[in-house]
């Protein structure tokens, strides 16, 4: 988005730091979407009211040289949000690499924010019927790190989940609930990326009983010219006891008419697997996407439908989505 304001902050040194600090500038930018939505199968969520709707958006971002690297900030503010949307931190140290913490909704590090990297014009193929099958470390008090060193690049997050019994209150498995989260990737040739990530949440332990829930995914996408193809897997393999776990595999192609328009196809197909007497059941997505952008003004399409949706069969599920985005 472009910049509406800018204003000039100096930071005030004394009761509250032990330092001086230099000069920021903290910069505004907004944004209102206008959306149509419609879904349909036979799942029992049909809209049956106003199916428009819209929203707007207002971020807040600054940063400033603090010596040993760079601080950013970013707030955003949103119609749908009763606080911040967003509100997340940076240290960018160079050749060190950047360190983060994720309040809320920044999705910086590990699986989350590389769960699905499939080329697309618009939304992933699975939006609004299904999901990506791995959510990682997420995006709420995640302390983060990433670097690249040449052609690799690291993304790595941890998370400590308060729902889970105080580490000082035991000393035995599942003392806390934890999640650790990494991901990395490789671009050997030009064109070519290649990632792997591994995610470990404890927050299934009890102090006696040691139940963690391990995901994993892995994706390649190449791009040659105005198409970029791409194919993922993943898993998700659940600690609690009599929990099915669930194998995802996912491709797209994506083609860009020119440099306004965009168009994307792609199929995911998540299998849920047999336990006990529970047959496996695969969950069948189809998806595609449309994009066109003039200046700050994008007009996008996206249409989704699922077979045996959540895993349930016989029961379908679809949703349509055109919006229409004014940056400013």
């Amino acid at each position: 988005m472009t910049n509406m304001k800018k204003l000039g902050l100096s930071a005030l040194a004394g009761s509250l730091v032990a330092f001086s600090a230099n000069a920021a500038e903290l910069s505004v930018s907004g944004g209102v979407e206008l959306t149509y939505v419609d879904t349909g199968g036979n799942k029992g969520n049909e809209v049956t009211g106003n199916s428009y709707g819209a929203n707007s958006s207002v971020t807040l971002s600054g940063s400033g040289d603090v010596g040993f690297g760079t601080v950013s900030m970013t707030r955003t503010l949103s119609d749908t949000n009763a606080g911040w949307g967003s509100s997340f931190q940076t240290l960018d140290m160079g050749d060190m690499g950047v360190l983060s913490f994720d309040s809320t909704g920044g999705a910086l590090v590990g699986i989350k924010a590389n769960d699905d990297l499939l080329p697309t014009a618009y939304e992933e193929v699975w939006t609004g019927v299904s999901g990506s099958g791995v959510t990682g470390s997420g995006s709420t008090n995640v302390i983060g790190y990433r670097n690249s060193f040449g052609m690799f690049s690291i993304s790595a997050g941890y998370s400590s989940l308060g729902t889970s019994t105080a580490e000082s209150a035991s000393s035995g498995v599942g003392a806390h609930g934890s999640v650790t989260d990494i991901y990395v990737s490789v671009s050997p040739i030009d064109g070519l990326t290649v990632g792997a990530g591994h995610a470990n949440n404890s927050s299934a332990n009890t102090s006696t009983t040691s139940a963690n829930t391990q995901e994993f995914v892995a994706q390649a996408v190449y791009s040659m010219g105005p198409v970029s193809v791409g194919y993922r897997v993943a898993e998700s393999n659940k600690g609690a006891a009599a929990t099915a776990s669930r194998v995802v595999e996912a491709m797209s192609i994506a083609f860009n008419v020119n440099d306004n328009f965009a168009i994307s196809v792609g199929s995911q197909d998540t299998e849920k697997e047999a336990i006990s007497t529970t047959a496996a059941v695969t969950e069948g997505v189809t998806g595609i996407s449309a994009a066109y952008t003039s200046g700050a003004a994008s007009v996008r399409l996206n249409h989704s439908k699922s077979d045996n949706d959540n895993s349930v069969l016989a029961t379908d599920d679809e949703t349509t989505e055109v919006s229409l985005v004014l940056s400013f």
